[in-house]
């Protein structure tokens, strides 16, 4: 198989399970250097492994909390010495919890926005700072379809997702002038350990087995569309759709959100 992402660096957060992880494998079979970026370092060593046996090109482990600045400023410090550039940056981090908002404890509201919005955004501003300086590059954004079709008790997972398509939009606009390519991905539910902490009664996984996608599924058609000029990849279909209609059709989004989205 032709390798389309030799000699490309491939810089990826929550590499160490799930969609992360599966876009590291992806990028692995056709031939990318990986900076590999979660909390874990053990869970990224396993997972290192298993991509430098497919891609026979460098792999690099840096365990980062993206919630936390100081140590995105040291990560981004090595990959600038060590690495030296980076073509793709994909936005994968992220956590969610199912919870009315009225009973929501509000330092974890903060932990959400710390690791889906202002550590995408503070990691973004430094790796697209070298792709501006390469006059190359894309960042490939994890927004979801939580944050355009509003779903009851995801208030405040669907405010930072909402947060990432806007900031994602805006950013693409700022970084065209430079080469510099955005793409935000808004998925409906994936299979990962997502729901371990999302959804604990599991009730929800139950609820909408029918819309699930597949991490690895995801993960080929966001690869695909690394280096194209393309704003958003939307899935799957029938929630997409959904997202569509709650713009037209705000009141009748409404019904169709409780109806068939609200399964929490």
């Amino acid at each position: 198989m032709e390798k389309t992402l030799d000699n490309k660096v491939v810089a990826i957060t929550g590499a160490s399970s799930g969609i992360g992880k599966s876009i590291a494998l992806e990028c692995a079979k056709n031939g990318a250097t990986l900076i590999l970026m979660s909390r874990s370092v053990e869970k990224l060593n396993s997972v290192a492994k298993a991509v430098q046996s497919l891609s026979q090109a460098p792999v690099y482990v840096y365990a980062t909390d993206v919630s936390k600045v100081d140590q995105i400023d040291m990560t981004v410090d090595r990959i600038k010495h060590v690495v030296g550039r980076v073509d793709y940056l994909v936005n994968a981090a992220g956590f969610g919890i199912f919870e009315d908002f009225m009973h929501m404890d509000i330092n974890t509201c903060e932990d959400m926005f710390r690791t889906n919005v202002i550590g995408l955004m503070y990691l973004t501003r430094l790796l697209a700072g070298m792709m501006i300086d390469q006059r190359n590059g894309q960042v490939i954004n994890f927004g979801s379809l939580a944050g355009k079709v509003p779903t009851v008790k995801s208030a405040v997972y669907s405010a930072t997702k909402a947060a990432v398509i806007q900031f994602s939009n805006v950013l693409r606009l700022e970084l065209k002038p430079f080469n510099v390519k955005v793409l935000t991905v808004n998925c409906g539910p994936v299979k990962t350990n997502f729901f371990n902490i999302a959804d604990k009664s599991g009730n929800y996984l139950s609820n909408v087995d029918r819309f699930m996608l597949n991490s690895d599924y995801v993960a080929k058609r966001v690869v695909k569309l690394f280096g194209c000029s393309v704003r958003e990849l939307n899935l799957p279909f029938s929630l997409a759709a959904l997202a569509k209609l709650y713009q037209l059709c705000p009141t009748l989004g409404d019904w169709a959100s409780i109806k068939f989205a609200s399964k929490k």
